[in-house]
């Protein structure tokens, strides 16, 4: 998935890009309110974790600005501890849960699955396709019980199909969430990790809809 980050503090922004990361997904951050807000505007992002005190532009009129122009995206607050009436305004802004400083890392992902959840057909940190389980806690795969070796990229375009299983995405969806968004995105790279992970996973768990893009669906079983 990718995920917005959103913290003015140096040291705990690198932690939580390297904890979401080495999670599975792919984290664009910025580091103040004005950053932030462009970015929500501007790239699709499947949650976003907001940090409310911010330099440029605060946290809650990043959030209402989102909201007023029609973007849905989960988004987890982060606040001080004592600032209990922060956590109340931003629920009413549009927030969808919120977590205080100092906080534990581990909550704060369970916490990010669950946000990811709702916009999944899949209701445990387990998602499963056929003969195919990806778990969201350890990032892992399996097919049959047997543990799957992927790459990052390999994984990530597995766990967005498997988000959206049955949902046809295009390369150039499958690029964004894969890259950063000042990157080069090269979508014809996608039929690189497509094909590869066609090679690693059951035959026909990945349908080919010409001009449009592609399908995960659970695997015929073998005759």
């Amino acid at each position: 998935m990718r995920i917005l980050v959103v913290e003015d503090e140096p040291t705990l922004l690198a932690q939580l890009a390297h904890a979401i990361t080495a999670a599975g997904h792919t984290v664009e951050t910025a580091a103040d309110g004005a950053t932030a807000r462009y970015l929500g505007e501007e790239e699709n992002f499947d949650a976003v974790v907001l940090d409310l005190g911010l330099p440029v532009v605060d946290g809650l009129s990043v959030l209402r600005h989102w909201r007023a122009q029609g973007r849905q995206m989960p988004v987890l607050i982060l606040t001080a501890r004592s600032a209990w009436h922060e956590k109340v305004t931003g629920m009413d802004a549009g927030a969808d849960d919120y977590l205080s400083k100092p906080f534990h890392m581990e909550e704060l992902l369970a916490r990010l699955r669950a946000l990811l959840r709702r916009l999944s057909p899949h209701s445990s940190a387990e998602w499963q396709c056929g003969s195919i389980r990806l778990d969201t806690r350890q990032a892992t795969v399996s097919v049959d019980g047997q543990p799957l070796i992927l790459t990052s990229h390999e994984f990530k375009i597995l766990s967005l199909l498997m988000q959206r299983m049955g949902e046809v995405l295009s390369r150039t969806e499958l690029s964004e969430h894969l890259y950063p968004h000042d990157s080069e995105r090269d979508s014809n790279t996608i039929e690189v990790f497509v094909g590869r992970l066609r090679k690693k996973l059951p035959p026909g768990s990945i349908e080919t809809v010409r001009g449009l893009g592609y399908r995960l669906h659970p695997a015929d079983p073998a005759p």
